[in-house]
C-alpha cells in the first residue's frame, strides 16, 4: 500500500505543478515564521528550527503507529498521500523554463535571465553572468530543486515512513526558508546528511535512465564522494548521463555554433527528460520490492 499510497501523490502532484498550485514552500514558511523567537546574539542557533520540524514528524509518527496498534493501518494511508502531496511538487518551473527557453532561442539572454533570476541561488544571480554560467546554475538549481521535493521524499518515506520524510524535507525546508538567514548553514548541513544516501542512489539511477558509458566514466568521481556536496554528486553524474554535450554549453558552443540559440531549450528538455525517466526507474524498482514482499 506505500507503493500505492506514493504513486497517487506522485500523479497528484505533478498535476498541481503543471498548474503552479499549492506550492509547499509558502506553507513552510508560514510555519516557520511562527516559531522564529530567536534572541539577540544567538542568530545561528537550530534549536527552535529544529523542534518545529521534529515535533509535526513525531505526531505523524505517533498518529500512524497508535493507528497500526489498534489495527486501523489502512485509516492512515489517506493522510499519508495528502502529506506526500503536501512535501512533494516544484510548482512554477514548468512556465519559467519555457520562458527561459524561448527567450535563448531569441537571443535575448537579459531576458531569459529575468525569468529565472529567482531560482538562482543568491551570490548567482548578478545580471552580469555570461550565458553560459547562467545555464549551468540554472541547471543545478533544477536538478537539486527535483531532488530535494521528488527523490529526497520518496526514498525516506519508503525507507522510514511518512514521519521521516517530512524531517527530511523539513531539514531542505529549513536550509531555505529559516528565517534568521545565520542558521541556514547549519540547517543545510543536516539536509546534506539526510541527502547523503539518496543522492548517490540518484547518482546511479541517473547512469540508468541515460548513457550509461558515459555516466560510467564520471562514476568513480562521485561513488562514494565523501566530501562532495549533493549538488556535486548530482550535477558530475547527470553530465556524464546526458549526450549532446546539454551540460556542457562551452563545448556544445564551439561544435553547434548554428545550433546555440536553441541550446537552452534542448538542454533543459534533456534535464528534466532523465530526471523523469529516473523517477520511473525508482517506481519501477519500488513495485518490484513490493512484489518480492521487502516494502
Amino acid at each position: 500500500m506505500v507503493f500505492v499510497v506514493f504513486l497517487l501523490a506522485y500523479l497528484i502532484r505533478r498535476q498541481l505543478d503543471s498548474r503552479n498550485r499549492l506550492d509547499g514552500d509558502v506553507l513552510w514558511r508560514a510555519w516557520f515564521h511562527r516559531g522564529a523567537k530567536i534572541q539577540a546574539g544567538k542568530e545561528d542557533a537550530i534549536t527552535s528550527g529544529l523542534i518545529w520540524v521534529l515535533l509535526p514528524g513525531l505526531v505523524l509518527v505517533g498518529v500512524v503507529c497508535l493507528l497500526e496498534w489498534y489495527g486501523f493501518r489502512p485509516a492512515a494511508y489517506p493522510l499519508e498521500l495528502i502529506v506526500l502531496v503536501l512535501l512533494m511538487g516544484a510548482p512554477g518551473w514548468r512556465h519559467q523554463l519555457r520562458d527561459y527557453s524561448e527567450a535563448w532561442s531569441r537571443g535575448d539572454m537579459q531576458a531569459a535571465w529575468r525569468h529565472i533570476q529567482n531560482r538562482l541561488p543568491p551570490e548567482e544571480r548578478g545580471a552580469a553572468l555570461s550565458p553560459e554560467a547562467m545555464h549551468l546554475s540554472l541547471s543545478k538549481a533544477l536538478v537539486i530543486g527535483v531532488f530535494e521535493r521528488f527523490f529526497l521524499v520518496a526514498f525516506w518515506y519508503v525507507v522510514g515512513g511518512i514521519g521521516v520524510a517530512l524531517v527530511a524535507r523539513g531539514l531542505v525546508a529549513l536550509s531555505e526558508q529559516w528565517p534568521q538567514q545565520a542558521a541556514r548553514a547549519r540547517f543545510r548541513t543536516l539536509a546534506n546528511l539526510a541527502s547523503w544516501i539518496p543522492a548517490r542512489l540518484l547518482s546511479c539511477t541517473l547512469g540508468l535512465a541515460g548513457d550509461l558509458a558515459g555516466w560510467s566514466r564520471e562514476a568513480k568521481k562521485v561513488l562514494p564522494g565523501f566530501g562532495r556536496k549533493t549538488s556535486e554528486v548530482l550535477m558530475i553524474s547527470a553530465n556524464g548521463s546526458l549526450t549532446g554535450y546539454a551540460l556542457d554549453p562551452a563545448q556544445f558552443a564551439r561544435l553547434h555554433p548554428d545550433e546555440w540559440t536553441s541550446f537552452g531549450g534542448r538542454s533543459l528538455a534533456a534535464i528534466r527528460g532523465l530526471l523523469n525517466r529516473s523517477m520511473l526507474v525508482w517506481i519501477c524498482v519500488a513495485a518490484l520490492l513490493v512484489i518480492a514482499g521487502v516494502v
